[in-house]
């Protein structure tokens, strides 16, 4: 949250937040003409205020330990995102002049750090066909590999095959640009380690850091991106229906005469889609309850995904009564409804 708009809520004001289509929608009620100015958009928000304060939501600050949860769960998961792009750079590169070294790797992924150790000693296909085994054996015990032997000797083998290969001149720029994202990439695998100590150690420092531990599928990383993108200031979600529409994991209806259909929802907040759909995915393995629910939606002919979407609505639909509540996840309580009532479609 902005520090202004803290600010205005500390001082007691009331404070809304305005969806752009809803202000656009707004001024055509007021003026038809199309005409548009800065004063004329401010009179708009105003009466829209005025006018239609209960279709709006008020605009409720977190507490200072959710802000600062937030802060490090957004930045832990940059940095991942930022090593999965520079990893597929890397790859592509490779792809391009190095073949080999994609295929002798493979077992290690190239964010391991015996991977990119080796590929920083050798970036280039000659200078990898002469590592020897004890080079790479090296490189796998710094990654603490298993069955170092079979793996140095295989890795060897593939660096020494032969492949189609670019001019000296054009594999030497590939090299450097190689060792540049190798150190990009060394870096990041250090500072996403940092930061996920950070993470852990904010998260576990909030009061609701139990409950949403209680949470099937849900762990220490991914609780506090839940906790930060949800925010925990009271009064924000009515009901659980409110909670699970910003979640973006509750379908959306659309009526017109006899024609009805439903859709899922598109505009949504990214990082917690992607932090639910993960904890769903996860749930379904850990939780006897949650993989009875996806085995039945699977059995109606439900693909995957939309699966993992039904059951991270559910869960979030819980996780909405434990935090109001402050009780821990009950798989007994949770799911008791199954054993009366069919699943709703």
């Amino acid at each position: 949250m902005e520090p202004w708009v803290r600010a205005l809520i500390a001082a007691g004001y009331q404070v809304y937040g305005v969806n752009p289509k809803q202000a656009a929608r707004h001024r055509e009620l007021m003026s038809v003409s199309g005409a548009k100015s800065d004063k004329a958009d401010a009179h708009a928000l105003a009466d829209m205020v005025r006018t239609r304060r209960h279709q709006l939501r008020q605009v409720a600050a977190d507490s200072d330990i959710a802000e600062a949860v937030k802060v490090v769960a957004r930045a832990h998961q940059t940095l991942i995102w930022e090593r999965t792009r520079h990893t597929l750079r890397l790859r592509a590169a490779l792809r391009e002049y190095f073949p080999a070294a994609l295929e002798a790797y493979q077992s290690l992924t190239l964010t391991g750090a015996d991977a990119l150790a080796l590929l920083a000693k050798a970036p280039t296909p000659a200078a990898a066909a002469k590592l020897t085994v004890a080079q790479i054996s090296a490189a796998l015990k710094r990654g603490r590999r298993r069955d170092i032997p079979a793996k140095a000797a295989a890795i060897q083998q593939a660096l020494r095959t032969e492949h189609l290969s670019q001019p000296e001149i054009v594999t030497g720029a590939y090299a450097a640009t190689i060792r540049a994202t190798v150190a990009i990439l060394t870096t990041l695998n250090a500072e996403i380690k940092t930061m996920e100590s950070q993470v852990e150690a904010h998260f576990g420092q909030h009061p609701d850091a139990e409950v949403y531990l209680s949470q099937p599928g849900i762990g220490p990383i991914l609780g506090a991106r839940v906790l930060a993108e949800f925010g925990d200031a009271p009064g924000r979600y009515t009901d659980a229906k409110s909670r699970k529409n910003y979640a973006g994991t509750a379908p959306i209806t659309r009526q017109s005469g006899k024609t009805k259909t439903i859709h899922a929802r598109f505009v949504h907040n990214d990082r917690l889609v992607d932090a639910l759909h993960m904890q769903a995915g996860a749930a379904i393995l850990h939780d006897t309850a949650v993989r009875a629910y996806y085995d039945e939606l699977r059995a109606r002919d439900v693909s995957h995904n939309a699966a993992l979407r039904q059951i991270g609505n559910r869960l979030v639909g819980i996780l909405h009564g434990c935090l109001k509540t402050h009780t821990r996840y009950d798989q007994a309580t949770a799911w008791s409804h199954r054993a009366t009532t069919p699943i709703a479609a």
